[in-house]
């Protein structure tokens, strides 16, 4: 089959246009995709398990018709369950764990003709800010390898900015979409809480902290998928504000005159870094150029509240997994099943109490709550997306053997990211800046409770003001 070179020269609705008009066939974009995996994944170590047969097999069966029909897509190896396939969850307790079953976001990926045929590498059960299980390896930035790509979705990022796929599947429960954006440059919005469904094996994720959607390359690609993929199922607890219209529709649409906060420090005194501060202040220069009225401001909330509640669910599910997993292996935890972090971190959640988890549960509330207030007055907030540029490997150690240590390094460069998860609110990392030494720095935006809409506007409004497209890593071969 002849190699389709334009591949890289599309994002995922550009490439299905050509198949709609005959110009090339899915089979010709698997092909491409392939032929990239096999030769730029060895320089980074994104992709950890092909599904080859199944992706042609796909084809072969046809596609169901849909704006994004045909274009190849990766799975995060993460809780969502693709029938046939292992959930290794980044774990060594999990690594015979074949799914029987499609998750319901995994089935609508499927209905919408994308193809499924590779799944990428992500941290043990999704815990850390950088992609490095020991199962797996290490995910190295592309942009510079001896840095991560961030976690827990990195092995998509890098799988997108070098090019193997225009749109790789992301979950965020604290930043794990928009930390692998800002690290690899690239567009990554966490969706409204509930947006996109958890089901059938669950009615959210991390108490509603942690939710599906993707990295790419394009804000039109993020919105389209976005559509694909929203909206409840039967037996959902609860589900997000229902959208006046598509996604998609949004981007290109003027987002009127906006009131934006400017938040540029952290809410724990956590040390900013330089870089990512002058990356947001430069956007609030540009927003204002725009015709925006940008003012500093900080979100009204508590940060020592907001790390203590999310450390409290995050350790309180890490518990449930693992002994979930190992009622289901019908044996006790062995030495080499977990990283040391996991296993304190479930330890720790042993020790939790209802009371501890329920007050975790309130603190959650109250910050949704006084968000709302916040956005009253400002229609946006704009701040860095992490609190340091891409960090050196092993910046965040799952070898370690102090929790508190980890959880504070944890927090510390997630400094802007976990509000948004806490809250339920939209965020967004965009790719507006490059350090001097050459490495992606990302900013965020973030929006009221529902409204998706509004950041699809403005982010768009952004990329064409200062495109990314063409920002990519100095070299795409196996010597990225």
């Amino acid at each position: 089959m002849a190699l389709f070179d334009e591949y890289e020269d599309y994002d995922a609705l550009g490439l299905a246009a050509l198949i709609r008009d005959r110009r090339t066939t899915p089979g010709e974009l698997l092909y491409a995709a392939l032929d990239r995996v096999a030769t730029r994944n060895p320089g980074v170590n994104a992709v950890i398990h092909l599904m080859e047969d199944s992706a042609r097999e796909t084809i072969s069966r046809g596609l169901p018709p849909g704006p994004v029909s045909g274009v190849p897509f990766m799975l995060k190896d993460l809780h969502a369950l693709c029938d046939g396939e292992p959930t290794t969850n980044g774990s060594r307790l999990y690594q015979e764990n074949v799914a029987d079953h499609d998750s319901t976001i995994i089935a609508r990926y499927r209905e919408a003709g994308l193809l499924l045929f590779a799944k990428t590498n992500t941290p043990e059960v999704g815990i850390s800010g950088t992609t490095e299980p020991v199962l797996h390896g290490p995910t190295l930035n592309p942009w510079d390898r001896s840095r991560s790509a961030g976690g827990s979705s990195g092995g998509g990022a890098a799988a997108v900015i070098t090019g193997m796929v225009p749109v790789a599947q992301a979950t965020d429960g604290g930043g794990s979409i928009r930390s692998p954006a800002a690290n690899c440059g690239l567009f990554g919005l966490k969706p409204t809480k509930a947006r996109t469904p958890a089901g059938p094996d669950a009615g959210e994720g991390w108490s509603g902290l942690a939710t599906y959607h993707v990295v790419s390359r394009t804000v039109r690609d993020s919105a389209v998928f976005l559509d694909v993929a929203h909206g409840p199922e039967p037996g959902d607890p609860y589900t997000a504000p229902v959208p006046d219209g598509d996604f998609l529709a949004e981007v290109g649409r003027d987002p009127g005159r906006l009131r934006v906060a400017l938040w540029t420090e952290g809410l724990c005194g956590e040390l900013i870094d330089p870089e990512c501060v002058l990356a947001a202040e430069r956007v609030a220069g540009r927003l204002a150029e725009l015709g925006h009225m940008v003012t500093p401001a900080v979100p009204p909330v508590s940060g020592d509240e907001c790390r203590r509640a999310i450390t409290t669910i995050l350790v309180g599910h890490t518990a449930n997994h693992v002994t979930l997993r190992l009622k289901a292996l019908g044996r006790a935890l062995r030495s080499d099943d977990l990283e040391n972090i996991t296993r304190l971190a479930a330890e720790e959640g042993n020790r939790q109490s209802a009371r501890d988890y329920a007050n975790a549960l309130v603190m959650a509330h109250r910050t949704g709550r006084q968000m709302a207030g916040f956005f009253d007055e400002y229609d946006v907030i704009l701040s860095p997306t992490l609190a340091d540029p891409p960090l050196p490997l092993r910046g965040l150690d799952m070898m370690g053997d102090d929790l508190d240590f980890y959880m504070d390094r944890l927090w510390g460069h997630m400094a802007f990211t976990p509000l948004y998860n806490l809250s339920g609110c939209p965020a967004a990392s965009l790719p507006m800046h490059m350090t001097p030494e050459g490495l992606p720095v990302g900013v965020q935006i973030g929006a009221a409770f529902g409204n998706e809409a509004l950041l699809f506007r403005l982010a768009a409004q952004l990329e064409e003001a200062d495109p990314w497209w063409d920002r990519r890593p100095p070299s795409l071969t196996t010597e990225v």
